[in-house]
């Protein structure tokens, strides 16, 4: 390369609360894939990097919670399971992926309060599932979190 020559550039996304919340849009859509189909994850996370608007997004918190949730499916469900009524494989795969990151998250991504984790799952559940699909997200995160973040008293507010 030439001294007038700029070394290439790989794009890195954005970062701060609204490319986060980008991020998990894009990370519940991998998740959901993944539970229908079982792409592989260099296949899936390459799906996802070819979309213009990815860039909105904070792209390492998108690779974290999309390989940190697939790694761990089994110890997240474990977690979940007990707080639904149901067995996991009757769960909606949109819900299913929406429980598996907000656990991922309360568990892994502790520099994220456990009121930001349930809103954004809610969030999520209701941008993506079914009409009343939020309310069970809601009900499970909101039991699960005292257990996995004791230290922060009553995880949702308002």
């Amino acid at each position: 390369m030439s001294e007038h020559e700029s070394p290439a550039v790989v794009p890195t996304g954005r970062t701060g609360p609204r490319a986060r919340h980008r991020a998990r849009q894009k990370a519940v859509q991998a998740l959901y894939q993944q539970l229908m189909n079982r792409t592989p994850l260099d296949a899936l996370e390459s799906q996802f990097m070819d979309e213009p608007d990815i860039l909105k997004a904070d792209l390492d918190y998108f690779r974290l919670l999309v390989r940190g949730v697939s790694a761990a499916e089994n110890t997240l469900d474990e977690q979940i399971a007990p707080l639904t009524s149901r067995p996991l494989a009757e769960l909606d795969p949109v819900e299913h992926a929406v429980l598996r990151l907000g656990c991922y998250e309360l568990l892994h991504c502790l520099d994220v309060p456990a009121p930001v984790v349930i809103n954004e799952a809610i969030e999520m559940a209701k941008r993506f599932g079914a009409t009343d699909g939020h309310k069970f997200v809601n009900g499970v995160l909101d039991r699960l979190a005292p257990s996995l973040r004791p230290g922060e008293g009553n995880a949702r507010r308002g």
